[in-house]
């Protein structure tokens, strides 16, 4: 497609997933919200969130469901982007935050505030996303031999998740029972008890970084191709690379600060989202609604799936994720690269 000065690839096919996944992140998000203890018809939820409900749906809506589900798109969302971000850069389906320690480096901080400082859920907040910054730099400087490239990328990134974690258990046995209890509840993942004060934070970051990735898309599918195409084609390799790894670790910080570490959703999303599209390429906007879709629906398997036993969602995506990882390496393996 050409307008004047201008030419645009349209994708019809991805083009129509996104559209697809979006309907479906909204349906899923009506059907959350109006479930609890208070049902409420999927008809209400839209009246009440258009200004037409009664006092007690306004104050169940907006003020106790609404930014739960918020904040579940926002970190499915965030997640899958920065997800689609680390599996490019490092050219490796298992090139995800999971994998390669940024969760287990953001619960570290976290933990780190929670034992040692029994520290407010702002400073939880502020610990995690420390930690999770602190551990994308080490790793993007252990990985660095003039360059960074995907499988170096990945083993320091498995070694330097295997170091954290066993920092986080010896946190966990360090701290009281109040606060070790505090600690693995927010270790599991949960979309619990989240308010507006959580909101508004990611949605400003969202709205800075999203902006950003997608505007050095083209830097990113040049990547791909390797770097000497890239420099050749006029890519400022390690700026862009480096660029994009802090928006990547960013994102995946903040959803963690936000929701806990959970898993899996970094992992799958971009690779079910390039399923979905058979499109080359990072799939960035794909990963990011394809994210956001499955931790809303998680979240409410999680709640509505195993009768009176309500999940953290971070249990949830786990099986699932783990039976996807399982998957993806046999399937790996059969391909020849692992």
């Amino acid at each position: 497609m050409r307008t004047g000065g201008l030419s645009v690839r349209l994708d019809v096919r991805a083009a129509t997933v996104v559209v697809l996944l979006l309907v479906a992140a909204l349906a899923a998000s009506v059907v959350l919200i109006g479930t609890g203890d208070f049902p409420i018809s999927a008809g209400d939820v839209l009246a009440t969130l258009t200004g037409n409900g009664n006092a007690g749906q306004e104050f169940i809506v907006t003020e106790l469901r609404l930014p739960r589900v918020l904040v579940g798109l926002l970190v499915g969302a965030s997640l899958g982007l920065g997800g689609a971000l680390f599996q490019s850069i490092s050219r490796n389906p298992l090139g995800s935050p999971d994998v390669l320690g940024l969760g287990q480096g953001a619960t570290a901080g976290a933990l780190v505030v929670i034992v040692l400082f029994s520290g407010s859920a702002t400073a939880v907040t502020a610990g995690a996303l420390a930690g999770g910054l602190v551990t994308g730099l080490g790793i993007y400087l252990l990985a660095w031999k003039r360059g960074v490239h995907g499988y170096r990328l990945v083993l320091v990134g498995i070694g330097v998740a295997a170091m954290l974690t066993a920092v986080n258990g010896y946190l966990i046995t360090k701290a009281d029972l109040v606060d070790a209890a505090r600690a693995v509840v927010w270790m599991t993942g949960s979309l619990n008890g989240r308010d507006w004060t959580q909101v508004w934070p990611l949605l400003a970051l969202c709205a800075v970084l999203v902006p950003l990735v997608l505007g050095n898309a083209r830097g990113l599918r040049m990547l791909e191709m390797g770097d000497d195409v890239a420099y050749a084609l006029g890519v400022r390799v390690e700026r862009t690379r480096l660029l994009l790894m802090l928006a990547a670790v960013l994102l995946t910080a903040a959803a963690t600060a936000a929701a806990g570490p959970v898993g899996f959703v970094a992992l799958t999303a971009p690779q079910l989202a390039r399923r979905l599209t058979r499109s080359p390429g990072p799939n960035l906007v794909p990963a990011m609604c394809m994210g956001a879709t499955l931790l809303i629906v998680a979240d409410w398997a999680s709640q509505r799936a195993f009768g009176a036993d309500q999940l953290p969602v971070g249990v949830v995506t786990g099986v699932l994720g783990g039976v996807y990882l399982l998957w993806l390496l046999v399937a790996e393996r059969r391909a020849g690269r692992v």
